[in-house]
């Protein structure tokens, strides 16, 4: 299935509903056919709601808003701010956001339940643990580490100098990873803080994503998929990267896996979609036509459908090749 929804496509995530797309017009789009206003302007951040059912998304209106098929609800009205990073944890039913220099935590169970930490420089991203006990905020010069319950607390800080935009927990929460303004990630091992130097990008790491019950680490931000192992107690420490499907003629922008699956999926800055299998398969096509770059990418959980979209505002949905 292919749409053409003529305005940027911010996220596109499954939910328990199937493939739900957020766009730069301020609306959510379900593959059931629902359009949602949302928003009074720009969908920025997005992901699934703790229960599995629907999108939160951030605006730069200030509004958290919960869309289903059904309608949406706002979760909070931050006015005059633009709330641009948003996460949720299933395992706790929290969800955490960012405007400016706050991060916000809410509780789904609990309409009375609100944290707000602040931070000495704007927050670029936040990310649950496996948990869903504490929260990771991405600042510049360092990500800071926060007991999502606790009020009043000093946070940890995990420091590594420049600006970190992006955060990804490994799925055992051992190791804490960064995407930077750079072209470059950097890491830590939660129990000690070493740090973990991953760079040698050409291009900046927008996309990141665990796989293979989470000892593969998969990357944008080169002609290919890069690939970091991360098994064994060092995690990626003093080993190197592979690369799959690599194309001199184009950029990954996105990937996505089902995080017990070994496949991944990969979007390319010149509109295509493909997958490959870790076991080295070769490149399956999942949109093999050229167009916009793609801006969005999701697997579902089950690891059996792609969903993707692009900076113009074309989207899809198609089965993973096997």
């Amino acid at each position: 299935m292919v749409y053409a929804f003529d305005a940027y496509v911010a996220a596109a995530l499954f939910v328990q509903e199937g493939a739900a797309f957020a766009l730069g017009d301020g609306t959510v789009r379900f593959e059931t056919g629902e359009t949602i206003p949302a928003h009074d302007g720009a969908v920025l951040c997005a992901v699934a709601h703790p229960s599995g059912s629907g999108l939160i998304t951030g605006g730069d209106d200030g509004r958290l808003v919960w869309s289903r098929p059904s309608g949406a609800e706002t979760l909070a009205d931050l006015k005059g701010k633009w709330i641009d990073a948003v996460d949720a944890s299933p395992a706790t039913g929290l969800i955490a956001f960012a405007a400016g220099r706050d991060l916000h935590v809410r509780d789904i169970a609990d309409a009375a339940f609100a944290r707000t930490f602040r931070h000495e420089r704007s927050v670029a991203a936040v990310a649950f643990d496996p948990k869903g006990r504490r929260i990771a905020a991405a600042t510049y010069g360092a990500a800071a580490l926060w007991y999502a319950r606790i009020a009043d607390q000093k946070p940890q800080m995990l420091k590594w100098a420049g600006a970190h935009v992006g955060l990804i927990w490994s799925l055992d929460g051992k190791f804490l990873i960064s995407s930077m303004q750079e072209n470059a990630l950097h890491g830590w091992r939660i129990a000690d803080a070493k740090d973990m130097r991953m760079g040698g990008y050409p291009a900046k790491v927008k996309s990141m994503a665990f796989l293979a019950r989470g000892m593969m680490l998969a990357t944008s931000g080169a002609q290919g998929a890069v690939i970091w192992p991360f098994g064994g107690a060092n995690g990626p420490m003093g080993k190197q990267a592979a690369e799959i499907g690599y194309d001199q003629s184009a950029m990954v922008t996105r990937v996505a896996a089902g995080q017990m699956e070994t496949c991944v999926a990969a979007g390319l800055d010149d509109g295509r979609v493909w997958s490959a299998r870790l076991e080295g398969s070769g490149l399956k096509p999942i949109k093999s036509e050229k167009g916009a770059p793609i801006s969005a990418l999701s697997v579902s959980p089950d690891g059996l459908r792609v969903a993707w979209g692009d900076e113009d505002g074309g989207a899809g949905v198609a089965d993973m090749p096997a």
